[in-house]
């Protein structure tokens, strides 16, 4: 049986002020507003149809809320109910004269996936008490508190494998690649890269002893590891964080050592940084740097500056703001958009991905990725040039195998980076919207490209909205470690592998895919690239038409195949008669 989210409430009741309260309006996009009653529990927020219109309660995930806005009536008599709010959070109140009786306040809720929710609760202590639970729920940190640990879905038993694949599994795929790389337990017990998993593939010829040597050079542990094989000419791609070289210009012979054993055999491999030469400059004053051309005689470096941390997260909040004016004023409109300079990092992202598989297809030369941590541009640039590359990486069960090898394996902090996302009143620490740069950069791939996905742009949406809040474990957490230590991987269920289940595949395939061995090579002049309205302007009248359109059109395309297919079994049938 799937958990009911009702069972939970128990366990957080010291979180719940108020659970129940009868004649709440609540009023979201696309629907009529509706009078029922709103339920808290430890995960969700249940609202129910009091004059039974929907057979289904609203379930609102309480993790995917990125801020509230409460308006309260009549706050005479409840100033103290505000003694204990922390000055992280923002309210709206307006002080009417009402009677007590009439007294009432609204709820808006601001949800990571970019939908605004309001709720009219009468009473004012009600209110201010839902407000409360919610805000207390919503902060939760505890991976172990979240509902994917609570999650039970029909159809998925948790001691079905967790994950699509492993790096045992990859290396076992590359039998061409064994006289020269080999698999490294070096890392099994995360203690010397905390953010890798405990195999990865590495040079032959270098030993663990010299891993060890290479990690302590390079920051957080995250010494160079292939992470794509190019069959057409054997070329490779690794990713790293950068080198330790500090101002005293420090020299790592192993470091050396390693990668000149990727490119034996070759003149040439390619180092590409996704910092601007000043950066890579600047990081050497806090111990960083970069490979030096005197020490790395066989790579040559090229610099793409990609944005990250806050500016990123900064240009995803003034999108948003431009995406939610209601002033109709289409110049005011595309100047927001433009000084938002979301697109250009977009723009940004798919050229160093060309650059590096340019690299690797058309130079012939193996190429070595990364920035500073190697945790977020470096997995975004070397994803998006294994598109362009690897036709097994466009199928549906491929792209979700790649962003299981290059993400949630990679080590992307995915608990950080999605903590909060457009609307959020807290400070910004780790925040940064680095993977939903990445969908959009697949969108845009996509629309170039409309024949060459196996998967279409619904499954980009439902990933932009689970990376934030999810039933399932796949996202949480920074890092394997982390996983290893909660039991995530024994406690909670793997979305990739749901999204793969038969229900779901006709869903999120595209019904147009014909796969191609080419590369895909996306153009990235600014009139090729356009805004995801998709999701970024999902939840306004013009999205929900566009929506049905295209629910209409898969339907029709599915159905005109199911006919063909059944048509050609016919004429085969009668053949063997």
């Amino acid at each position: 049986m799937p958990e009911s989210p009702y069972t939970d409430a128990m366990e957080f009741s010291e979180h719940i002020k108020t659970g129940n309260v009868e004649d709440v309006v609540l009023r979201r996009p696309f629907h009529q507003p509706t009078k029922g009653t709103l339920c808290v529990t430890g995960h969700h927020l249940i609202f129910s149809d009091r004059d039974g219109h929907n057979s289904q309660p609203f379930l609102l995930l309480i993790r995917n809320i990125d801020a509230i806005d409460k308006s309260v009536e009549n706050l005479l008599g409840y100033s103290k109910l505000f003694s204990s709010t922390g000055p992280s959070q923002r309210f709206d109140i307006s002080v009417t004269p009402c009677v007590p009786s009439a007294s009432s306040g609204t709820i808006t809720l601001k949800c990571k996936d970019l939908c605004v929710l309001q709720l009219d609760i009468p009473g004012m202590e009600e209110c201010l008490n839902i407000a409360s639970s919610i805000e207390s729920l919503s902060s939760l940190e505890t991976a172990s508190e979240m509902y994917p640990f609570f999650h039970r879905p029909a159809g998925l038993v948790l001691q079905d494998k967790w994950g699509l694949s492993s790096t045992e599994q990859d290396y076992a795929g590359m039998k061409e690649l064994h006289d020269r790389w080999r698999l490294s337990y070096v890392n099994r017990d995360f203690s010397v890269c905390p953010s890798y998993p405990p195999a990865v593939i590495v040079p032959h010829s270098i030993d663990d002893e010299t891993l060890l040597k290479v990690a302590k050079f390079r920051q957080g542990g995250r010494f160079p590891v292939l992470c794509y094989h190019h069959e057409k000419n054997g070329m490779v791609i690794m990713r790293s964080s950068q080198p330790l070289t500090g101002t005293n210009k420090k020299r790592c012979k192993e470091d050396e050592l390693l990668l000149q054993a990727v490119i034996d055999g070759s003149d040439l491999g390619y180092i590409i940084d996704t910092r601007s030469p000043q950066q890579a400059q600047q990081a050497r004053m806090t111990g960083g740097g970069f490979e030096s051309k005197s020490n790395y005689s066989g790579w040559k470096r090229l610099n793409r500056q990609l944005e990250r941390g806050k500016v990123l997260q900064e240009s995803l909040i003034k999108l948003v703001e431009a995406c939610g004016d209601s002033s109709h004023n289409v110049d005011r409109w595309l100047s927001k958009l433009e000084n938002s300079k979301w697109l250009s990092h977009v723009q940004a992202a798919l050229a160093a991905a060309g650059l590096l598989a340019e690299c690797v297809e058309r130079d012939g030369h193996s190429v070595l990725i990364h920035g500073t941590e190697g945790t977020d541009t470096t997995l975004l640039v070397s994803s998006l040039a294994q598109l362009i590359l690897d036709p097994g990486s466009r199928t549906l069960a491929g792209f979700l195998s790649l962003l299981e090898r290059e993400w949630v394996q990679a080590g992307h902090p995915f608990q950080q980076r999605c903590a909060h996302s457009a609307y959020s009143h807290t400070r910004l620490r780790h925040e940064a919207p680095v993977f939903v740069l990445l969908l959009d950069c697949v969108w845009q791939l996509g629309r170039q490209f409309p024949l060459a996905m196996g998967f279409s742009e619904p499954l980009l949406l439902r990933l932009a909205k689970e990376v934030y809040a999810s039933d399932y474990g796949t996202f949480l957490c920074n890092s394997d470690q982390e996983r290893c230590a909660t039991g995530l991987k024994e406690r909670t269920h793997c979305l990739f592998q749901s999204l793969l289940r038969p229900s779901e595949r006709d869903l999120y395939s595209n019904p147009l895919f014909e796969p191609t061995e080419l590369a895909i090579w996306p153009c990235v002049q600014p009139q090729s690239l356009q805004l995801w309205k998709g999701l970024f302007l999902r939840w306004t009248d013009d999205a929900l038409h566009l929506k049905e359109a295209q629910e209409a059109i898969q339907n029709l395309v599915v159905e005109c195949r199911r006919t063909l297919y059944d048509y050609i079994e016919n004429i085969e049938d009668r053949e063997l008669k």
